[in-house]
């Protein structure tokens, strides 16, 4: 059985895979993490030309903290919000956080009317956001996401598209 980051990380990224199949879209994965980015989404290509997707850092909170209307997310240390931060990305970057339950016996449930995946995913683009110039140090960076960009299989096709329902 995996540990317990694991296993909400691998839940975390299942659920975003999860949404993007609901919106027809494909998910990849970098053989070698060495960018900061979990899945890129995109939508399958039109048959010539480039196909339009978008890269994500999926995380996962297990103890979420609210504030007016925000998710205050404190788990990305200096180079993980680096690799989302500011301008010149050839692809739009996104910070994902899953809200998973604290106990993992509870995190999907089967009903004879579909399965229930629990609880709720939130986006944010940190591309308004400065990097830091020393991101040798590995002190935590607080995000605060939008309660109102909530990933759903819509939004994430609106990512995509560049046609966010939501841009908040």
């Amino acid at each position: 059985m995996l540990d317990p980051n694991n296993h909400r990380g691998a839940f975390g990224e299942a659920y975003v895979q999860v949404l993007a199949a609901a919106a027809g879209l494909t998910v990849y994965t970098d053989n070698v993490d060495r960018d900061g980015i979990d899945l890129g989404i995109r939508m399958p290509s039109p048959g010539r030309g480039f196909a339009r997707a978008i890269e994500a850092q999926v995380k996962t909170t297990a103890s979420p903290r609210w504030r007016n209307g925000h998710l205050l997310f404190g788990g990305l240390d200096r180079r993980q919000f680096n690799r989302l931060a500011g301008e010149g990305f050839q692809v739009e970057r996104y910070l994902i956080v899953v809200v998973v339950p604290k106990d993992s016996d509870r995190y999907a449930d089967i009903f004879t009317s579909g399965l229930l995946l629990r609880t709720i995913a939130y986006f944010h683009s940190l591309r308004d956001r400065r990097p830091f110039e020393d991101d040798a140090t590995r002190g935590s960076v607080q995000v605060t996401v939008p309660t109102a960009n909530v990933l759903t299989a819509e939004s994430l096709r609106g990512l995509v598209l560049r046609d966010p329902v939501v841009t908040a």
